[in-house]
Formats: structure tokens, C-alpha cells, sequence
């Protein structure tokens, strides 16, 4: 099991940028899937990006269409998702999720470790 904490959520104008991190506490980070997912009011959650242990194969959400992109470092145990582009539609709750797998998962109840989430809002 790991343990997520979030940051880096916050306010952005339409067509502003915003980095959000997820710190992960526990043993072999390497071994664990890390995603992103986001949830607005009234919506299912939705995938927004994942990455591999090694971190050389991701995977984005359709609605992405090049504005995100999700990174980590093994070292210091963290990951990160820099999103551009952000529009009012990309407000949302966003996550971070762990999956002990070496495969790539789009689905939410395929990982087993959350974090409380970060608010993300687009507005002028």
C-alpha cells in the first residue's frame, strides 16, 4: 500500500497552465502504476493520464489532445501532471491513484490507493 497527497491545485485563467504533484508514501514506488483522475460535480470520474513504473510508457484521456503531461521521479517519489491549455470544462477535482500492476489501466476500481484530491479551477 501506498499513501498519495496531492498539491498544487488552485485557480487558473482560461488558456493558463498549472502543475499538479502527488507524493507517495510507502516501499516500492517503482512497482506501482500512477494515474490521474478527475471528477466534476454531477460527473463520473474520468481518466486523465498514466504512467508506468519506469516511467517511459503513458497513456492520456481522449479529452487531453496534447495539453497534459504526466511525468514522475522514482527517486523522490513523486508524480506530477503539467496540464496547458486549461479551459473552464477542465474544472474539476483531480486525483492521484496507485496501481501495484505493471499494465496501464484506464478504470477507477482498478486501483487500490487514492489520494483526497485537489481542487482545479478554470475561470476568469
Amino acid at each position: 500500500q501506498v499513501q498519495l497527497v496531492e498539491s498544487g491545485g488552485g485557480l487558473v485563467q482560461p488558456g493558463g497552465s498549472l502543475t499538479l504533484s502527488c507524493a507517495a508514501s510507502g516501499r516500492s514506488f517503482s512497482n506501482y502504476i500512477m494515474a490521474w483522475f478527475r471528477q466534476a460535480p454531477g460527473m463520473e470520474r474520468e481518466f486523465v493520464a498514466a504512467i508506468n513504473g519506469a516511467g517511459d510508457s503513458t497513456l492520456y484521456g481522449d479529452f487531453v489532445r496534447g495539453r497534459f503531461t504526466i511525468s514522475r521521479d522514482n527517486a523522490k517519489n513523486t508524480v506530477h501532471v503539467q496540464m496547458n491549455s486549461l479551459q473552464p470544462e477542465d474544472t474539476a477535482v483531480y486525483s492521484c491513484a496507485a496501481r501495484r500492476s505493471r499494465t496501464i489501466a484506464m478504470t477507477p476500481p482498478l486501483y487500490d490507493n487514492w489520494g483526497q484530491g485537489t481542487q482545479v479551477t478554470v475561470s476568469s
